[in-house]
């Protein structure tokens, strides 16, 4: 059994100035990860309204599945036009750990 942890840290248009704003670009954001079966939680800059980290983790019988799981979720929040990822914090975990 695998797992794989990512956490993304984004930087929220200069529009997101109350924690209201920052919900309606995250919410959509998450929506769209859990269609790919990971946990998927917003993790840190919680106070922060114009960033924000989004931490997911998936878990499968091989490495391969779970690389590609968060390497199509490290994609689709690259490509939303309306948010900048600022870096990405990866983390495989296997039997051995």
């Amino acid at each position: 059994m695998y797992t794989e942890t990512a956490v993304f840290d984004l930087l929220l248009p200069g529009d997101s100035r109350s924690l209201k704003q920052k919900r309606s670009y995250l919410r959509p954001i998450i929506a769209m990860l859990r269609k790919y079966e990971v946990s998927v939680a917003e993790v840190g800059f919680l106070d922060l309204h114009g960033r924000a980290q989004v931490g997911v983790a998936v878990v499968a019988a091989e490495p391969a599945q779970v690389r590609a799981v968060i390497d199509t979720c490290e994609n689709q929040i690259a490509g939303r036009p309306e948010i900048e990822l600022l870096s990405v914090k990866r983390r495989l975990h296997g039997d051995d750990d």
